[in-house]
């Protein structure tokens, strides 16, 4: 599928598009792994349209973030191995790219949770290629951008947060009422999931096959997890008052957390479409604009994002998110 260096990917991906998905979705060897992600997500294209890019963020001026990024780096992935010393070079690399982040944009800069995200990458490719990933991802070259995961007021995770309460009261009608019968909401639970996509407390097994699709296939892929989670624990949710709830919400059984088990159930969720039209109705509420779900990317920053003018969650940056990492 990939040829010498990624030189036939793009000739396969138009032959077969069915085939590769399906074999993302069985999980990218873990060889393979760095390439295919630089490849899906378009990132590849990024490195070689802006050479030298990177390290001229290095060198031309400082971060105002430097401090939060700092302060956070010991926090991201405090079991790994190649995160586990202070000043070693993972600590050294998820640094570099965090502060380049911050500068190269300004409107997002660096919020606690994108150190996941660049934690997951680092393991895979070097820091230049790390970087442009973060930015394929962020602003949305090969599907939605994520960056309104981490902007002022956190939009994306607001319109999240209703498509998903919605989708559980739709999908899994007796849970949902359970719910508001014991007052729990997806910012109580699910902050973590959409905002390190399930990168943080979450097997590496699990969220490496995770992140296969979210390349590939963009952002639904962590509704679809989000649900297939609840479907699976449904019978015992159902039964917990509001302290056992919370807790359990947080604190998966194992066997579940097992890819062979989660993923063909996540798969077999099919909500592409009422997303999108959940996504217009929330837009609707808020009085915005429905955002273009795909762009085309080069150094110059987009216009402005349109934010909701009603907070629906009262989360404040830097370091709104009380992670808890395995």
């Amino acid at each position: 599928m990939i040829g010498d260096g990624g030189a036939d990917w793009k000739a396969y991906l138009r032959r077969k598009p069915q085939v590769v998905k399906c074999r993302i979705r069985q999980g990218i060897p873990n060889c393979l792994r760095g390439l295919v992600w630089q490849l899906i997500s378009g990132s590849r294209n990024l490195v070689l349209l802006n050479q030298g890019v990177y390290e001229k963020l290095h060198s031309l001026e400082c971060s105002s973030s430097e401090f939060e990024i700092m302060r956070d780096i010991s926090r991201t992935f405090p079991s790994h191995v190649f995160y586990q010393q202070m000043h070693g070079p993972g600590q050294r690399s998820l640094y570099n790219v965090l502060r380049a982040y911050s500068i190269y944009d300004r409107k997002v800069g660096y919020v606690q949770g994108m150190g996941f995200l660049a934690g997951v990458l680092l393991l895979y490719m070097s820091e230049e290629d790390a970087f442009w990933l973060l930015v394929a991802l962020l602003k949305g070259v090969a599907h939605a951008p994520m960056e309104g995961l981490y902007l002022a007021g956190l939009p994306l995770l607001q319109q999240s947060f209703f498509q998903f309460e919605r989708l559980v009261h739709e999908r899994l009608p007796k849970l949902g009422s359970h719910f508001d019968q014991e007052a729990i909401y997806p910012s109580m639970y699910a902050s973590q999931w959409f905002i390190t996509a399930f990168s943080c407390s979450f097997p590496f097994s699990l969220s490496l096959r995770i992140w296969d699709v979210l390349l590939f296939e963009g952002i639904t892929i962590i509704f679809k997890v989000g649900l297939a989670l609840l479907k699976y624990c449904h019978n015992d949710l159902v039964q917990l008052p509001f302290e056992k709830l919370v807790y359990a919400l947080r604190n998966f059984p194992e066997d579940v957390m097992r890819p062979k088990i989660l993923l063909p159930v996540a798969y077999s969720i099919k909500i592409s479409t009422r997303l999108e039209e959940l996504r217009h109705e929330y837009c609707s509420t808020k009085n915005m604009q429905p955002q273009v779900q795909h762009s085309s990317l080069n150094t110059k920053e987009r216009g402005p994002v349109k934010r909701p003018f009603k907070k629906l969650v009262n989360f404040k940056r830097p370091g709104f998110l009380k992670l808890r990492c395995s």
